[in-house]
């Protein structure tokens, strides 16, 4: 058996599960490619490579500007343009792959990365729109490849106190949830409309850049490509998709949250066309009650734009302010501010001092490698980052309807309103060529 094969072989889904197959080949290099270079891609790249059984074989960004540093960290790593290119040349060499794209491609190259039998390591949110992290959570599955959400801070030791004090029940049940961000939904481009197109540079693919995404003229500075993409509906998330499946993430993990929402409802944001997000939004969620919670439901709150949850209750002192960024958890025996990448504080302070104790970092990266090397899975695959992406892009949906109560059947993948059927709006219309095929 060839060590392509080994790799290609079945693997355990959870965390516990030996290792079977890929355990015999836990002294070989993981041959990895990025896609992506730049930025966010050049940070997976290099900390994925600090692991000392990982080679770079491959890399691969749509602008050829962008490819100096990882050409530095390995300069006999071929430079492809189009990621296809460099799967279909180099597929028996790749073992994994970090995609480190725009939103609207998360889904097409990942779902055709692991056909191939190879593993994903995908940024956050995992996909453009529900559909496609059904399908991203559906092909893992049937590939059985390695997978992991680029949600680095799920390993940091902050988030990992923080879900463990709710395991322990240090403030009991849990009531309900704030979660909020001081990101803007259409901050990063600065504009609310389309600027006059220009002339596209000859380093950068343009045609490919936008990939499944309906066709329009290339812009100068950072306002698509390379930094404004996310304010952007045809291509990002706004701040929701960006920081939910981010700050969200200790909530589900924490609470054990394997149900889809039953309800959601948009109550609040500041208008929305239809080229950019809202600045700002207010999403209520409704789930079913776990073991973690208190009643057969709660409510989790998501807010963005610079406003944050006010209901602090009686256990958090007036005089204490808020984070910028995070949760608050009202539980039955306290409260907990989680903030983002921040230590978790409970109240009141003097009935919980000297009670937490202080989880370790991981590294989310090499966790990732070991994972792939060893047949295990690590804790947010894609079975679990798919869920939780749903659920945060559930939440733009209701943006796009507010006021009205969303009901959500997560097994027929159907969504309704007051008004009728939403589950169109679950899945885009692909350009012409660019077609995502289901599961």
């Amino acid at each position: 058996m060839n060590r392509r094969t080994l790799l290609k072989a079945s693997v355990a889904s959870s965390l516990a599960a030996p290792a079977i197959v890929r355990a015999r080949n836990l002294n070989s290099t993981l041959q990895m490619a990025s896609i992506g270079t730049e930025a966010k891609g050049w940070s997976d790249t290099l900390l994925m490579s600090t692991h000392n059984k990982v080679r770079h074989v491959a890399f691969c960004d749509i602008d050829l500007a962008r490819t100096q540093q990882a050409k530095d960290l390995q300069p006999k790593a071929p430079v492809f343009q189009f990621y296809r290119d460099m799967l279909d040349k180099m597929e028996d060499k790749i073992d994994a792959v970090t995609v480190s794209t725009p939103d609207h491609m998360h889904a097409y190259i990942s779902l055709d990365a692991m056909r191939r039998g190879i593993h994903v390591h995908c940024q956050k949110p995992l996909t453009h729109n529900v559909w496609e992290a059904r399908q991203m959570r559906l092909q893992a599955a049937k590939s059985k490849v390695i997978t992991r959400m680029g949600n680095q801070i799920h390993s940091h030791k902050h988030y990992r106190t923080g879900v463990r004090i709710i395991r322990d029940g240090l403030i009991g049940q849990v009531k309900s949830v704030q979660s909020w961000c001081n990101a803007t939904g259409h901050g990063k481009s600065g504009h609310i409309s389309r600027p006059n197109p220009a002339p596209v540079p000859t380093t950068l693919d343009w045609d490919k850049w936008i990939g499944v995404a309906p066709m329009r003229p290339y812009v100068a500075g950072r306002v698509y490509h390379p930094w404004g993409w996310r304010d952007w509906q045809d291509f990002g998330n706004g701040c929701l998709g960006a920081f939910g499946c981010h700050i969200l993430d200790p909530v589900f993990t924490a609470l054990q949250i394997d149900k889809a929402p039953n309800t959601l409802v948009c109550t609040d944001h500041t208008g929305i066309n239809d080229e950019v997000w809202p600045a700002q939004n207010v999403v209520k969620y409704d789930f079913p009650g776990t073991k973690f919670t208190e009643g057969k439901s709660f409510e989790i709150t998501w807010l963005d734009g610079g406003r944050r949850g006010n209901a602090r209750g009686t256990d958090i002192p007036r005089e204490i302010g808020l984070p910028t960024s995070g949760s608050l958890f009202h539980g039955s025996e306290g409260t907990m501010v989680l903030p983002h990448v921040g230590a978790p504080r409970l109240y009141p302070q003097e009935k919980f001092a000297g009670k937490v104790k202080e989880e370790a970092s991981l590294d989310h990266y090499h966790g990732f490698i070991d994972g792939c090397l060893t047949g295990r899975q690590p804790s947010d695959g894609f079975d679990y980052a798919g869920p939780l992406t749903e659920a945060v892009l559930l939440g733009n949906i209701a943006v796009r309807h507010r006021d009205q109560k969303l009901t959500w059947n997560a097994d027929k993948m159907k969504l309704t309103s007051p008004g009728g059927d939403l589950s169109n709006w679950l899945r885009r219309d692909y350009r012409d060529g660019w077609d995502i095929q289901a599961v």
